[in-house]
């Protein structure tokens, strides 16, 4: 068995800082995601027609649920524990930022206030992951 064991033991041994090479992870997707919520908002505060309102209101929630989406990915996919060490306030920022692109933010405000906040700690996100590029 312990032959065996030796065999099939892997000969070579990769690690990587994220899942895929470098490149497919950006920020920018969630910040895309972010402005179009807060540009809706924006509409929705200029226009009185319900039915407009009503269609903004599902759209902002939509989109709210991307940049989470888009948020998590970066949190559980690209950045790993030296980048945790390195910016120990990177866990609350994502934390900050998921729960301002939920319930209590975009998913469930049409003040544009909460959309500016979202998208100034993506800001924070987006310095931060920028430079762990650099290194």
């Amino acid at each position: 068995m312990r032959l065996l064991s030796r065999f099939f033991a892997p000969r070579l041994e990769a690690t990587a800082h994220c899942d895929l090479p470098c490149g497919v992870y950006d920020p920018a997707q969630a910040r895309i995601e972010a402005e179009s919520v807060k540009a809706v908002q924006e509409k929705y505060q200029a226009n009185e027609d319900p039915e407009f309102r009503t269609r903004a209101i599902l759209i902002a929630e939509q989109r709210s649920e991307l940049v989470k989406h888009h948020l998590w990915v970066l949190w559980t996919d690209y950045f790993k524990p030296p980048h945790f060490e390195k910016y120990p306030n990177l866990h609350d920022l994502f934390n900050q930022a998921t729960k301002a692109a939920g319930a209590s933010g975009t998913k469930g405000s049409m003040d544009p206030a909460t959309g500016q906040a979202l998208l100034d700690l993506i800001a924070e996100i987006d310095k931060i992951f920028w430079e762990t590029k650099k290194a």
